[in-house]
This record gives structure tokens, sequence and C-alpha cells, in this order.
């Protein structure tokens, strides 16, 4: 396995001084963003389709760094109801030309999830059970073969025109995809084109168990994130993991997004990846720093110096 940087964690350096940058933390692979929620700081993508000679430029950077892309990020809700849906939607078809323009093979999204209904505004995630209300059942037949299913089938069909080999989904809450078992119904559906980007600290956060989770993904892992996350003792024991304040509010929130090793130990982390290696994956590891507990600077390189002590090379 090797590290690679998401990069919009460097969004206030521009395109060739982010490049610089991760060079120096020893890195050669970049996760970009191009679409979704992202405001993509070191991609522009509507410029980079409209322009040959941006698009040259813009490779010519990474290839005299000896860099790669390993993947094209646009993750969004490209199922939401009306024009977020919509937006997210254009974005996500422009990220596959881009990466079919750049030789990207791999694309990183979210699935997406609908409203409730044909008339919902706004995006249902059902996460309890179907059995009451009564008015469960119809919602996810509704959000998986009325809006999903048909969604990504043309999706898929559009990426594959563009020569994408890979379109790996991360398991992110309020999603429809958002464990294994659901990743799995979503390729079932519409083909093996689809697979896992495996981020661990949002199975950790959904009180799940990401080595588990690698065993029963075999062969469907397409990408990793190097992301952790803590429950925090004494909170998350009185009010469970379900948790909406903001992220900003680390002190008592009931779990976090922290730096790699701050909430798992080192030896979790080497277990983690001698099971992915084991299972086939021996690709990139894209480190997503989102510590608020320290500064960018420091949480990078807590991350990575736990990364490389732990990736199965």
């Amino acid at each position: 396995m090797k590290l690679a940087l998401c990069t919009d964690v460097l969004a206030e350096l521009s395109f060739v001084q982010m490049l610089d940058r991760v060079k120096q933390y020893g890195i050669s692979g970049v996760e970009m963003t191009a679409g979704g929620w992202s405001p993509c700081p070191h991609v522009a993508t509507d410029e980079l389709l409209a322009s040959p000679s941006k698009l040259a430029a813009f490779r010519g950077e990474l290839e005299k760094r000896d860099m790669r892309i390993v993947a094209l990020n646009c993750s969004g809700n490209p199922l939401a109801p009306g024009a977020l849906g919509e937006k997210h939607t254009t974005s996500s078809y422009k990220t596959l030309e881009l990466a079919g323009k750049l030789g990207v093979k791999k694309i990183v999204m979210m699935s997406g999830l609908p409203g409730g209904g044909p008339d919902d505004k706004i995006p249902n995630w059902i996460t309890s059970t179907v059995s009451w209300p009564d008015y469960m059942p119809g919602v996810i037949d509704y959000q998986w073969n009325e809006v999903a299913i048909p969604w990504w089938q043309a999706f898929t069909r559009h990426a594959a025109e563009h020569g994408i080999e890979q379109i790996a989904l991360e398991e992110f809450p309020s999603q429809l995809v958002y464990n294994p078992s659901t990743l799995l119904r979503l390729r079932e559906a519409v083909g093996d084109i689809i697979g896992m980007n495996l981020d661990p600290s949002h199975l950790i956060a959904m009180g799940a168990d990401p080595i588990a989770a690698a065993r029963k993904l075999e062969g469907v892992i397409y990408h990793v994130h190097g992301k952790d996350a803590r429950i925090e003792r004494g909170l998350a024991d009185v009010d469970g993991l379900l948790e909406y304040q903001p992220v900003t509010q680390t002190k008592t929130r009931t779990w976090n997004y922290v730096a790699v090793g701050c909430g798992q130990d080192l030896k979790w982390w080497k277990e983690f990846f001698s099971v992915l290696r084991m299972t086939g994956y021996n690709g990139y590891v894209s480190l997503e720093m989102e510590d608020l507990t320290m500064s960018v600077e420091a949480g990078l390189r807590t991350s990575i110096d736990a990364l490389n002590a732990t990736l199965s090379q």
C-alpha cells in the first residue's frame, strides 16, 4: 500500500504550492476534489474541460514532480430533491469527463440520499426500524427502486464510456449507502464498477468494526481513507453515538474525527491494514485529515507518522 493525501486540507495553498507541500511530506499521490460539496480548491473543473492548454499545464505540474492523481473526488448528494441534486448530478458527470481526459480510472463519491417521496424537498435518512410507523417501508422502496438504482445505472454506463474502472463509494452517514450491506445492495443492482471507499472513521462513529467490515468486503474495496475517529468516554456512555452537534463542538460531542492514532492505537491500525492486505487490497490509502482538536500541520504530521508506521507495504 502507498500513502496519498486528500488535498482539501491544504485549501489555502494554490495548486502548485499544494503539490510542493505534499512532496515535502514524502507523498507522491493525491486525491483531489473536482465536484460535489467541496469548493474544489485545486481543480477548476470547468476551466480544465474548456481549455486544452490549461489541462496540459495542469498535467505538466504533476508530471514534473512525479506525482499521480490516485482518484478524483466528487462527494455530494446527486440524489437530493431539487436544485441540490441537479447541481451535484451535473458536477458528478463533469468529474467523469475530466477524469477521462486526465486518464484517472477511479472516482471517489458518496451514494447520495433521496427524499422520502416524490414531493419531499429535503433528503430523508431512515435508520430506525421500518416496522413502525407504517410509512417507512414505502420510503425505502421509493429511495432505492425509483431514485437510486435508476440514477446509478445511468451514471455507471456513462462512467464506463469515459474509461472509469472503479467508483468507490464512501460509507458516510446520511447517505443511502452508509455501511457494507447497503454498498453490496447497490453493487448487486448496478454492477461491479461500484465498490467501497472504506473510511474507518465513519464505521467507528456508527459503532461498527472496520476490520470486520474489511473481511466482509473482500474484493469489493476499491479505495481506503486513512481517517480516525474517537468515541469520547463519559459522553457516548450516556448519550450514545447518534450525534448532531456541529463538528466544531468537539468538547461536548460523543465522538470526534481525530488524527490517525488519536482514536485507535497503532496496534489497531496495523491489524486493519494487515487484514486489508490479506483480503486483497494493496492500493492507495488517502489521508483525510479532519481533526479539529489540533492544528492542520500537527494533525497532518501526526497522521503521516502513524500511517507510515502501520501501512502494509
